[in-house]
């Protein structure tokens, strides 16, 4: 057009041009990689950043690798943004600059929090920032050692219309702050909120994308909390560490065994002692049952921290195998401490809970029990006993019941017994004759007692 449509003058429209940019916010590339010879790569010495505390560096892998992105999740109210505000305090005080950007907080709030676990480091800087432009260049400008992003589901980009949290904001979030962190150098924390399921919300791609998986577990109305790797670039995925939260933040718990025992009633009927590994750590960890007669045609199978299809095989198996008629019993299991336990190699003790509850018998307060329990009532051996074992030892355990192999490991003041069947587990652990219920007389009708042909 010559003309104006906006003010009528002739030949008054200038051309401007303008560079076009790409929807997803990607910088054009001005220079090429070239392929390179997998022996001539020259790999450099890469030191990882030092963590205070023993807990999370062994789910790390260690320490935080220069430059690594790491996804963490969990519940809310589980302890995220307390563990990530106490670890960025450290940081700065350790190693440099932290940049905190919070982007479901204001200043003011973390401030408040920061006030109440009593940190106030000169390095950790914080910024209140939705925008995903405003906080690269924010990172860009500063260079800080560590970025804390809070969370990944509320930061929004405005090249794409779409809302904050939908798939394609989270997804090309992620992307350019893990090539912010590439390109200079700078390690990231990265904050997920998880769905109904536990998995955490967003694009299945966006686990793929990061260097590590962090998953942030426990009851909200306990005070112990687990850090478990479900997938680390720079380590092993099998670690976990153990948290107690408290007025004064996240405190590690360096003997995990010992605080799950403390409020132990030992010598209840019900209750028994496992040992489960967790990556390379052996934990005990006490596992209590509860068995209820009940007039409904269905009767309940209820587990809290334990798999329930594991907990109706196992009902099966001892109905089957050992000869308890389970089929009118209302049945409870529970792993004190508010764990979630999915190792097979605590099945002979929730199987020798449920038959303790049921007989009203005690199991040795001094004995913990570690095996596999198959269809067929056989007990399979589990990896790793002798450092189970030397763990139990350690916390004043005098006997285990462990799967019948030779030859078994063996310590000074301690009893290792070996068995084949579950039969011959539930025999040897309970101790005492049957006791009556609680605000029951002592009958034959109350109270089961089996005949050792029944076990074998």
């Amino acid at each position: 057009m010559g003309k104006c449509p906006e003010c009528g003058t002739w030949d008054s429209l200038v051309e401007q041009v303008t560079a076009k940019t790409s929807t997803s916010g990607r910088a054009t590339r001005t220079q090429i990689n070239q392929p390179t010879p997998l022996p001539q790569i020259v790999l450099g010495e890469t030191e990882r950043l030092p963590v205070r505390g023993s807990e999370l560096a062994r789910v790390l892998g260690g320490g935080i690798v220069p430059g690594s992105v790491v996804l963490i999740g969990g519940d809310p109210g589980i302890g995220k943004s307390t563990l990530l505000l106490q670890l960025s305090a450290q940081f700065a005080h350790d190693v440099g600059p932290v940049l905190y950007v919070s982007a479901e907080e204001s200043q003011q709030q973390i401030k408040l929090r920061s006030s109440r676990l009593g940190i106030n480091p000169d390095e950790l800087f914080v910024l209140a920032e939705t925008n995903l432009d405003a906080a690269l260049a924010s990172i860009e400008q500063m260079q800080p050692k560590l970025v804390i992003v809070d969370s990944i589901q509320t930061i929004y980009s405005e090249d794409f219309t779409s809302a904050a949290g939908s798939v394609t904001q989270v997804r090309e979030g992620a992307m350019r702050l893990l090539r912010m962190a590439k390109e200079h150098n700078i390690s990231m924390f990265l904050v997920g909120h998880v769905t109904k399921e536990g998995a955490i919300a967003g694009p299945r791609v966006l686990e793929h994308i990061v260097d590590v998986v962090l998953y942030l577990e426990g009851d909200r109305f306990h005070q112990y909390r687990l850090i478990r790797g479900v997938k680390n670039r720079f380590g092993s995925t099998n670690e976990v560490g153990v948290f107690e939260m408290s007025q004064a933040g996240m405190i590690e718990v360096a003997n995990p065994s010992q605080v799950f025992l403390a409020e132990r009633s030992a010598g209840t009927p019900g209750s028994t002692v496992a040992v489960t590994l967790e990556g390379t750590r052996p934990l005990l960890i006490e596992v209590q049952a509860l068995t209820s007669h009940t007039a409904n045609a269905q009767p309940r199978r209820t587990a809290n921290g334990f798999d329930p299809n594991r907990l109706v095989m196992l009902v099966a198996v001892l109905a089957k195998r050992v000869g308890l008629p389970l089929f009118n019993q209302d049945i409870y299991v529970n792993v004190v401490g508010g764990l979630r336990i999915n190792e097979p190699a605590v099945d002979v003790a929730v199987a020798t809970a449920i038959a303790s509850s049921y007989r009203n018998q005690r199991v040795d307060p001094h004995m913990v029990l570690v095996g596999e329990v198959g269809l067929s009532g056989e007990l399979r051996s589990v990896s790793q006993l002798e450092r189970r074992l030397n763990e139990a030892a350690k916390l004043g355990f005098t006997r285990a019941l462990v799967p019948q192999f030779d030859p078994l490991p063996q310590f000074a003041g301690f009893e290792t017994q070996g068995v084949r069947a579950l039969g011959e587990a539930v025999r040897g652990a309970l101790v005492g004759q049957p006791a009556p219920s609680q605000g029951e007389p002592s009958t034959a009708e109350t109270v089961y007692e089996p005949d050792d042909d029944e076990f074998d």
